[in-house]
Protein backbone atom coordinates (compact mmCIF):
# COMPACT_ATOMS: atom_id res chain seq x y z
CA UNK A 1 0.00 0.00 0.00
CA UNK A 2 1.19 3.49 -0.82
CA UNK A 3 0.69 6.24 1.72
CA UNK A 4 1.45 9.92 1.42
CA UNK A 5 2.22 11.83 4.58
CA UNK A 6 1.21 15.47 4.90
CA UNK A 7 0.88 18.03 7.63
CA UNK A 8 -1.44 20.99 7.96
CA UNK A 9 0.23 23.43 10.37
CA UNK A 10 2.00 20.57 12.16
CA UNK A 11 -1.17 18.43 12.41
CA UNK A 12 0.03 15.39 10.43
CA UNK A 13 -1.86 12.69 8.55
CA UNK A 14 -1.22 9.58 6.52
CA UNK A 15 -3.39 9.34 3.40
CA UNK A 16 -4.20 6.14 1.49
CA UNK A 17 -6.20 6.61 -1.73
CA UNK A 18 -8.22 3.74 -3.16
CA UNK A 19 -7.81 5.09 -6.67
CA UNK A 20 -4.05 4.53 -6.20
CA UNK A 21 -4.10 1.31 -4.15
CA UNK A 22 -7.36 -0.43 -4.97
CA UNK A 23 -9.50 -1.45 -2.01
CA UNK A 24 -7.88 -0.39 1.27
CA UNK A 25 -8.56 -2.45 4.40
CA UNK A 26 -8.21 -0.54 7.68
CA UNK A 27 -9.36 -1.29 11.20
CA UNK A 28 -8.63 0.27 14.58
CA UNK A 29 -5.52 -1.84 15.18
CA UNK A 30 -4.00 -1.01 11.81
CA UNK A 31 -4.73 2.69 12.27
CA UNK A 32 -3.03 2.66 15.69
CA UNK A 33 -0.02 0.79 14.30
CA UNK A 34 0.48 3.08 11.31
CA UNK A 35 0.07 6.23 13.41
CA UNK A 36 2.45 5.04 16.15
CA UNK A 37 5.49 7.33 16.13
CA UNK A 38 7.89 4.59 17.22
CA UNK A 39 6.53 1.38 15.74
CA UNK A 40 4.76 2.77 12.67
CA UNK A 41 5.06 5.68 10.28
CA UNK A 42 3.70 8.19 12.78
CA UNK A 43 0.82 10.66 12.51
CA UNK A 44 -2.07 12.28 14.35
CA UNK A 45 -4.47 10.39 12.09
CA UNK A 46 -4.96 8.09 9.12
CA UNK A 47 -7.22 9.07 6.22
CA UNK A 48 -8.54 6.61 3.66
CA UNK A 49 -9.76 8.26 0.47
CA UNK A 50 -12.43 5.82 -0.67
CA UNK A 51 -14.01 5.63 -4.09
CA UNK A 52 -17.39 7.37 -3.90
CA UNK A 53 -20.57 5.38 -4.37
CA UNK A 54 -24.03 6.52 -5.57
CA UNK A 55 -25.17 7.14 -1.99
CA UNK A 56 -22.68 10.01 -1.77
CA UNK A 57 -24.48 11.97 -4.49
CA UNK A 58 -23.34 13.48 -7.75
CA UNK A 59 -19.99 15.12 -8.24
CA UNK A 60 -18.20 13.61 -5.24
CA UNK A 61 -14.51 13.12 -6.00
CA UNK A 62 -13.62 11.05 -2.94
CA UNK A 63 -15.12 9.83 0.34
CA UNK A 64 -13.09 10.60 3.45
CA UNK A 65 -12.70 7.96 6.17
CA UNK A 66 -10.82 9.35 9.16
CA UNK A 67 -9.12 7.36 11.91
CA UNK A 68 -7.57 8.98 14.98
CA UNK A 69 -4.16 7.89 16.24
CA UNK A 70 -5.81 5.87 19.03
CA UNK A 71 -7.81 3.81 16.52
CA UNK A 72 -11.11 5.61 17.04
CA UNK A 73 -13.10 7.12 14.18
CA UNK A 74 -13.72 10.83 13.72
CA UNK A 75 -16.31 12.56 11.57
CA UNK A 76 -14.26 15.43 10.22
CA UNK A 77 -10.89 17.21 10.35
CA UNK A 78 -10.25 20.60 8.80
CA UNK A 79 -6.51 20.00 8.54
CA UNK A 80 -6.99 16.37 7.53
CA UNK A 81 -9.36 17.16 4.69
CA UNK A 82 -6.87 19.71 3.33
CA UNK A 83 -4.22 16.98 3.36
CA UNK A 84 -6.62 14.62 1.57
CA UNK A 85 -7.28 17.25 -1.09
CA UNK A 86 -3.54 17.72 -1.54
CA UNK A 87 -2.99 13.96 -1.86
CA UNK A 88 -5.75 13.70 -4.46
CA UNK A 89 -4.27 16.59 -6.47
CA UNK A 90 -0.90 14.82 -6.41
CA UNK A 91 -2.40 11.54 -7.61
CA UNK A 92 -4.35 13.21 -10.41
CA UNK A 93 -1.64 15.72 -11.35
CA UNK A 94 -4.03 18.57 -10.64
CA UNK A 95 -2.77 21.99 -9.59
CA UNK A 96 -5.79 24.35 -9.57
CA UNK A 97 -8.90 22.32 -8.85
CA UNK A 98 -12.18 22.05 -6.94
CA UNK A 99 -13.19 18.80 -5.24
CA UNK A 100 -16.39 17.76 -3.50
CA UNK A 101 -15.55 15.40 -0.62
CA UNK A 102 -18.00 13.20 1.26
CA UNK A 103 -17.26 13.03 5.00
CA UNK A 104 -19.03 11.49 7.96
CA UNK A 105 -19.89 15.08 8.93
CA UNK A 106 -21.44 15.87 5.55
CA UNK A 107 -20.15 17.04 2.13
CA UNK A 108 -17.32 19.55 2.00
CA UNK A 109 -16.11 21.60 -0.97
CA UNK A 110 -12.34 22.07 -1.40
CA UNK A 111 -10.40 24.48 -3.59
CA UNK A 112 -6.80 23.31 -4.01
CA UNK A 113 -3.95 25.50 -5.24
CA UNK A 114 -0.95 23.18 -5.54
CA UNK A 115 2.57 24.17 -6.52
CA UNK A 116 4.43 22.77 -9.52
CA UNK A 117 6.17 20.01 -7.53
CA UNK A 118 3.17 19.07 -5.36
CA UNK A 119 5.15 19.90 -2.25
CA UNK A 120 2.96 22.66 -0.84
CA UNK A 121 -0.71 23.41 -1.41
CA UNK A 122 -3.07 26.07 -0.15
CA UNK A 123 -6.49 24.55 0.38
CA UNK A 124 -9.78 26.31 1.15
CA UNK A 125 -12.54 24.26 2.75
CA UNK A 126 -16.22 25.11 3.06
CA UNK A 127 -16.71 23.74 6.56
CA UNK A 128 -20.48 23.23 6.61
CA UNK A 129 -22.87 24.99 8.94
CA UNK A 130 -21.83 25.36 12.58
CA UNK A 131 -24.44 24.00 14.95
CA UNK A 132 -24.79 23.86 18.71
CA UNK A 133 -22.55 21.35 20.41
CA UNK A 134 -23.39 18.92 23.19
CA UNK A 135 -24.77 20.10 26.50
CA UNK A 136 -22.32 20.86 29.30
CA UNK A 137 -22.87 18.73 32.38
CA UNK A 138 -22.91 20.08 35.90
CA UNK A 139 -19.48 18.56 36.59
CA UNK A 140 -17.98 20.22 33.51
CA UNK A 141 -19.62 23.55 34.33
CA UNK A 142 -18.22 23.43 37.85
CA UNK A 143 -14.71 22.71 36.52
CA UNK A 144 -15.00 25.58 34.04
CA UNK A 145 -16.03 27.97 36.79
CA UNK A 146 -16.26 31.60 35.67
CA UNK A 147 -14.44 31.05 32.39
CA UNK A 148 -16.50 31.96 29.34
CA UNK A 149 -17.18 28.89 27.24
CA UNK A 150 -19.43 27.39 24.60
CA UNK A 151 -19.85 24.25 22.54
CA UNK A 152 -20.18 23.93 18.79
CA UNK A 153 -20.60 21.21 16.20
CA UNK A 154 -18.52 21.49 13.02
CA UNK A 155 -19.25 17.96 11.91
CA UNK A 156 -17.50 16.98 15.16
CA UNK A 157 -17.99 18.32 18.71
CA UNK A 158 -16.01 21.15 20.34
CA UNK A 159 -15.76 22.88 23.69
CA UNK A 160 -14.21 26.36 23.39
CA UNK A 161 -12.92 28.02 26.57
CA UNK A 162 -11.84 31.67 26.79
CA UNK A 163 -8.86 32.17 29.11
CA UNK A 164 -6.58 35.01 30.14
CA UNK A 165 -3.30 33.11 29.78
CA UNK A 166 -2.75 30.08 27.56
CA UNK A 167 0.52 29.26 29.29
CA UNK A 168 -1.36 28.71 32.55
CA UNK A 169 -3.66 26.06 31.04
CA UNK A 170 -3.10 22.42 31.99
CA UNK A 171 -3.80 21.30 28.42
CA UNK A 172 -3.16 17.57 28.77
CA UNK A 173 -4.64 17.23 32.25
CA UNK A 174 -7.76 19.31 31.87
CA UNK A 175 -8.24 18.63 28.16
CA UNK A 176 -8.24 14.88 28.74
CA UNK A 177 -10.60 15.31 31.70
CA UNK A 178 -13.11 17.26 29.61
CA UNK A 179 -12.85 14.77 26.72
CA UNK A 180 -13.83 11.93 29.03
CA UNK A 181 -16.85 13.80 30.46
CA UNK A 182 -18.78 13.86 27.18
CA UNK A 183 -20.48 10.64 26.00
CA UNK A 184 -18.89 10.78 22.55
CA UNK A 185 -15.75 12.66 23.58
CA UNK A 186 -15.02 16.24 22.59
CA UNK A 187 -12.29 18.46 21.17
CA UNK A 188 -11.23 21.18 23.59
CA UNK A 189 -9.93 24.57 22.46
CA UNK A 190 -8.51 27.17 24.83
CA UNK A 191 -8.36 30.62 23.30
CA UNK A 192 -7.23 34.17 24.02
CA UNK A 193 -8.31 37.19 22.01
CA UNK A 194 -6.41 40.46 21.71
CA UNK A 195 -8.95 43.33 21.60
CA UNK A 196 -9.33 44.89 18.16
CA UNK A 197 -7.01 42.39 16.47
CA UNK A 198 -9.48 39.94 14.83
CA UNK A 199 -6.96 37.29 15.88
CA UNK A 200 -7.49 34.29 18.13
CA UNK A 201 -4.63 32.42 19.76
CA UNK A 202 -5.52 28.76 20.32
CA UNK A 203 -4.26 25.61 22.02
CA UNK A 204 -6.10 22.36 21.39
CA UNK A 205 -6.68 18.97 22.96
CA UNK A 206 -8.06 16.70 20.21
CA UNK A 207 -10.39 13.81 20.87
CA UNK A 208 -8.50 10.59 20.08
CA UNK A 209 -5.17 12.31 19.40
CA UNK A 210 -4.32 14.46 22.44
CA UNK A 211 -2.48 17.76 22.23
CA UNK A 212 -1.78 18.65 18.60
CA UNK A 213 -0.07 21.55 16.88
CA UNK A 214 -3.24 22.71 15.15
CA UNK A 215 -6.88 21.82 14.56
CA UNK A 216 -8.88 23.05 11.57
CA UNK A 217 -12.34 22.27 12.90
CA UNK A 218 -11.24 23.68 16.25
CA UNK A 219 -10.08 26.88 14.59
CA UNK A 220 -13.47 27.14 12.89
CA UNK A 221 -15.41 26.52 16.12
CA UNK A 222 -13.25 29.02 18.02
CA UNK A 223 -13.64 31.72 15.37
CA UNK A 224 -17.39 31.14 15.21
CA UNK A 225 -17.88 31.46 18.98
CA UNK A 226 -15.45 34.37 19.38
CA UNK A 227 -17.40 36.21 16.67
CA UNK A 228 -20.73 35.34 18.33
CA UNK A 229 -19.34 36.72 21.60
CA UNK A 230 -18.47 40.00 19.84
CA UNK A 231 -14.72 39.59 20.28
CA UNK A 232 -13.68 39.43 16.60
CA UNK A 233 -15.03 40.37 13.20
CA UNK A 234 -16.05 38.01 10.38
CA UNK A 235 -12.50 37.42 9.12
CA UNK A 236 -10.43 35.74 11.81
CA UNK A 237 -6.78 34.71 11.95
CA UNK A 238 -6.34 31.72 14.24
CA UNK A 239 -2.80 31.37 15.59
CA UNK A 240 -1.79 27.89 16.76
CA UNK A 241 1.56 26.35 17.71
CA UNK A 242 1.89 24.88 14.21
CA UNK A 243 1.03 28.09 12.37
CA UNK A 244 -1.86 30.29 11.31
CA UNK A 245 -5.13 29.49 9.55
CA UNK A 246 -7.76 31.94 8.33
CA UNK A 247 -11.48 31.53 8.96
CA UNK A 248 -13.97 33.61 6.98
CA UNK A 249 -17.44 33.83 8.52
CA UNK A 250 -20.64 35.47 7.36
CA UNK A 251 -21.72 33.20 4.50
CA UNK A 252 -23.78 30.04 4.61
CA UNK A 253 -20.69 28.12 5.68
CA UNK A 254 -17.41 29.21 7.30
CA UNK A 255 -14.43 29.01 5.00
CA UNK A 256 -11.18 27.60 6.41
CA UNK A 257 -7.98 28.44 4.52
CA UNK A 258 -4.57 26.94 5.25
CA UNK A 259 -1.64 24.96 3.89
CA UNK A 260 -0.89 21.30 3.34
CA UNK A 261 2.76 20.25 3.13
CA UNK A 262 3.73 16.95 1.51
CA UNK A 263 6.26 15.27 3.81
CA UNK A 264 6.91 11.87 2.23
CA UNK A 265 5.54 9.05 0.13
CA UNK A 266 5.72 5.66 1.86
CA UNK A 267 5.44 2.17 0.37
CA UNK A 268 4.27 -0.44 2.88
CA UNK A 269 5.16 -4.11 2.40
CA UNK A 270 2.35 -6.63 1.96
CA UNK A 271 0.96 -7.85 5.25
Amino acid sequence: MQLTKHHGLGNDFLVALEEVNGTVHVDAERARTLCDRRLGVGADGLIVGRRPDPDHGEGVAVAMELWNADGSRAEMSGNGIRCLGHALAMAREDHEVNYLVATDGGPRRLVVHDDADHRLATVSVSMGSVGPGPEVSTAVAERLGERRHGTADVGNPHLVVLVDDLEAVDLSGEGAWFEQRFPHGINVEYITVSPGSDAVELRVWERGAGATAACGTGATAAAHLAHAWGLVGPEVRVVMPGGTADVVLGGDEPLLVGPSQHVATVELPDG
